[in-house]
Parts: C-alpha cells; sequence; structure tokens
C-alpha cells in the first residue's frame, strides 16, 4: 500500500468509526439555539479556524429556509484586527476568550474544533463559556485532549493524523448542517414567521 491508499484508508474507517448517537445529539442542541433565537460562536487554530469560517458560512447559509428565522452563527477565527491586537498586546491564548467576554449572552453555543483538544487558546475559551453556563460542543480528534472533557457534546474523529482529523471535522460540518436545515424545514413557521 502507497500514502494514496493508507490515507484513504484510514479516513474510511475514522468515518465509520463516528458515533451517529453524538452527531444526532450536535445537531440538537443546534436546533435549540436556533429554535431559542441564540448565537453560535465557533472557534479553531489553522486548519480548525479554516473549519469554523467554513461552518459558520453552511450555517448561515444551509440552514436558510423560507419563513422560518434564520439561524446565527459567528465565527471568531474571522476577525483577524481583533486576533492580532489580542495576541499582541496580551497573549495568543485570549484571541478566543476576549470576544467571548463580550458577546456571549445566555442560550448561545459554542462549537469549538481541535484536533489535539490542548490548545491553550481553545481550553481557555471553553472554560470560561462553561463557567458562564454556555453549552459547548467539541470536534476533537483522537483522543480528544482537554476539550473532550470540557465539552458538554463532543464529536471524536477516531483518525491517527491530524489531516484525517480535519477532514472528519469538515464532512461533521456538511452532515451536521443538512441534517439542521432538514430540522428546520420540518417545524411549522410561527405566527411572527409567516409575516416574514
Amino acid at each position: 500500500m502507497d500514502t494514496v491508499d493508507t490515507y484513504l484508508d484510514g479516513l474510511q474507517q475514522a468515518l465509520a468509526a463516528l458515533s451517529r448517537d453524538d452527531v444526532r445529539a450536535v445537531v440538537s442542541e443546534l436546533e435549540r439555539v436556533w429554535r431559542d433565537g441564540r448565537v453560535v460562536y465557533l472557534i479553531g487554530n489553522g486548519g480548525s479556524a479554516a473549519t469554523a469560517s467554513h461552518m459558520m458560512n453552511d450555517l448561515v447559509k444551509v440552514t436558510r429556509v423560507p419563513g422560518r428565522r434564520r439561524l446565527k452563527a459567528i465565527a471568531l477565527t474571522d476577525n483577524v484586527p481583533l486576533m492580532t491586537a489580542v495576541a499582541n498586546d496580551q497573549e495568543y491564548a485570549d484571541v478566543f476568550l476576549e470576544p467571548l467576554m463580550s458577546l456571549l449572552a445566555d442560550g448561545d453555543a459554542l462549537i469549538a474544533i481541535s484536533g489535539s483538544g490542548n490548545s491553550p487558546n481553545i481550553v481557555k475559551a471553553v472554560e470560561f463559556a462553561r463557567a458562564r453556563g454556555t453549552r459547548v460542543i467539541g470536534f476533537c480528534g483522537s483522543p480528544g485532549g482537554r476539550l473532550a472533557e470540557l465539552a458538554h457534546l463532543r464529536v471524536i474523529v477516531p483518525a491517527p493524523l491530524i489531516g484525517q482529523q480535519e477532514d472528519g471535522h469538515m464532512i461533521l460540518d456538511h452532515v451536521v448542517t443538512m441534517a439542521l436545515a432538514e430540522r428546520i424545514a420540518a417545524h411549522p413557521p410561527s405566527e411572527a414567521e409567516t409575516r416574514l
């Protein structure tokens, strides 16, 4: 076997081992956030930052259903000026904590994406969110690190390579957003929504 076979076979095995119940639990939590009119915040580093941005795009766009309220989602990875200001003036571990301190409100949710689960800026933001009563969803690699321990809901991609873990997180984005859109469409519109 060469690298192509090894990588793709490993990814296939990891996807087959994903807990479908854990994925459905994430969809249910995001449905609750949508139903309550709250906000989903997303964080990650490197490739996981790209996934956070992509997932925010999909949560906002893919879940649009005519006649239903829209889901609110914000990727904190997308505010580069604030991230670099905090990293420069304080420390990099605070780059997600700082905006969460200003933005988090009751009923919001935080999606944290991390292969290792031990990045200081992810852990610090998650600890703050939990202390504030915010529900935390972790998209983790294997074994999941501190993020898997702290998250209320977690989906662990049981792959040995970080690239495979990131691939799994991107697939989770698409599965979760499509399933959420289906659930939103199944809700009867509220009286306020019928006037949209």
